[in-house]
C-alpha cells in the first residue's frame, strides 16, 4: 500500500437510539443510527402486522379463490 493517501481510520461509537451503543473504527467518526439489530423487527422477532383501516381483509377479499 502507498503511504499517505488514505484516510485516518479511527475509533467511532455508534449510538442507536434505542441507547444501545457500539464502538468500532470509521473514517466517518461517530454518528447515530435511528434502527440497529438490538431494536430491529427482523432481529428481534418482534414483528407485528398493522391492518391500518383494513387492508389486509381487502386484499384478502379481492384475492380470494371463488368457489
Amino acid at each position: 500500500m502507498k503511504q499517505g493517501i488514505h484516510p485516518d481510520y479511527k475509533a467511532a461509537l455508534i449510538t442507536c437510539a434505542c441507547g444501545t451503543s457500539y464502538t468500532t473504527r470509521s473514517t466517518r467518526g461517530s454518528f447515530t443510527v435511528d434502527v440497529c439489530a438490538a431494536c430491529h423487527p427482523f432481529y428481534t422477532g418482534k414483528h407485528k402486522v398493522m391492518d391500518v383501516a383494513g387492508r389486509v381483509d381487502k386484499f384478502r377479499k379481492k384475492y380470494a379463490q371463488k368457489t
